[in-house]
C-alpha cells in the first residue's frame, strides 16, 4: 500500500499542473475527476485529444489513473436525471481504456433530491432498493460492455450505509463488475464509534475480497462525519490499515477531503502508519520463523 490523492485536491488552470503538483509530493497514484479539466464530473461528451494529452500528461510523470470518479445519483427521485446519469457514466466508460484505469467510483445515492451526498428517511425503504439495483445494472451492463469495474463505497448518508447492505447488492447483482470503494471514516453512524474496531473488522470480514480501491481520511464524530484529514481525527489507523492488509489489499490510500496545504502532512502520517505496519509484519514472520 502507498498514498494517492484525488486530483480535485489540486486547483490548477490546467490537468499538466495538477499533475505537476501531485509528482511535487511525491504521489503516483489519482483518482482522477474531470473537474480537474475543467469539464463536469461527469462530462458530456469527451474530446479524444484531451484524453490523449491527459494520458501523455499522467505518463511523462509516471503517474497512474487509480480510479475515475463517476459519481452520480443512482436513485434520484427524478428518472430523467437517473438517467442522464447513466448515459453520461457510458460516455466517461469509453475513455477508461485509454486511461489504463479499470475503476470507475460510483455513489449509491440518496432520494434526497438536492444533494447526492446527504441521507434520506426513504433510503431504507424497499422503492429505494429497487431503484438501486435497476439503476446498478444499467450500469453494469456499461461496465461489462467497456471491461471496467465499478467501485460502490459504503458510507452513512447513502443507500448502501453499512457493509451489510453492500455485501446484500454485491450478492444480488452476481457480477464480477461490481467492487468496493473502502473508506473506514463513512461507515459509522451515530451513535456506533465506541464499536469501531468491531465494525471495521465485520466490513473487512465481509467485503475483503471485494475491496478493489480504499479512501483515505478521517471523522471527528459519528454519523456523517467523513471530513477530517487523515491523522487528525478519530479514526483508528492501525485497525484500519492492518484490517486492509489483513485481506491482501495492496493498492493505494487515496487521500481527499483536505486542502493543498494539509498534503504533506496526510502524506507523512500514512507513510509512517505504512513503515510501522510493515515492520509489525517483519517481525510476526521473524517470530513465526523461531
Amino acid at each position: 500500500m502507498e498514498p494517492g490523492i484525488f486530483t480535485k485536491t489540486f486547483a490548477r488552470s490546467t490537468t499538466a499542473e495538477v499533475f505537476d503538483a501531485v509528482a511535487q509530493h511525491g504521489l503516483r497514484f489519482v483518482q482522477f475527476n474531470f473537474a480537474s479539466a475543467g469539464l463536469p464530473s461527469l462530462p458530456d461528451q469527451i474530446d479524444p485529444g484531451l484524453v490523449e494529452r491527459i494520458r501523455g500528461e499522467m505518463e511523462a510523470r509516471q503517474i497512474s489513473m487509480a480510479a475515475i470518479s463517476g459519481t452520480f445519483n443512482l436513485i434520484h427521485p427524478d428518472l430523467d436525471r437517473r438517467r442522464d446519469g447513466l448515459r453520461r457514466l457510458r460516455t466517461l466508460a469509453t475513455v477508461c481504456g485509454r486511461f489504463g484505469t479499470p475503476v470507475i467510483a460510483l455513489c449509491t445515492g440518496t432520494r434526497d433530491p438536492e444533494n447526492m451526498w446527504r441521507r434520506h428517511a426513504d433510503n431504507d425503504s424497499a422503492g429505494a432498493w429497487r431503484e438501486l439495483t435497476g439503476s446498478m445494472q444499467e450500469a453494469l451492463d456499461v461496465a461489462e460492455t467497456f471491461h471496467v469495474t465499478l467501485g460502490i463505497e459504503p458510507e452513512v448518508s447513502n443507500v448502501i450505509d453499512s457493509a451489510r447492505k453492500a455485501r446484500r447488492l454485491l450478492d444480488q447483482m452476481q457480477s464480477p463488475r461490481l467492487k468496493v470503494i473502502m473508506d473506514g471514516a463513512n461507515l459509522f453512524h451515530a451513535g456506533e464509534l465506541p464499536r469501531m474496531r468491531e465494525m471495521l473488522e465485520e466490513a473487512f470480514e465481509l467485503l475483503g475480497p471485494d475491496i478493489v480501491l480504499a479512501h483515505a481520511k478521517d471523522l471527528s464524530h459519528d454519523g456523517d462525519a467523513g471530513h477530517e484529514v487523515a491523522g487528525r481525527g478519530r479514526l483508528d489507523y492501525d485497525w484500519y490499515l492492518g484490517g486492509l492488509a489483513r485481506v491482501g489489499y495492496a493498492g493505494p490510500l487515496l487521500l481527499h477531503g483536505l486542502a493543498e496545504a494539509q498534503v504533506d502532512e496526510a502524506v507523512g502520517f500514512l507513510r509512517g502508519k505504512l513503515a510501522a505496519l510493515s515492520g509489525r509484519d517483519v517481525a510476526a514472520a521473524n517470530r513465526g520463523n523461531r
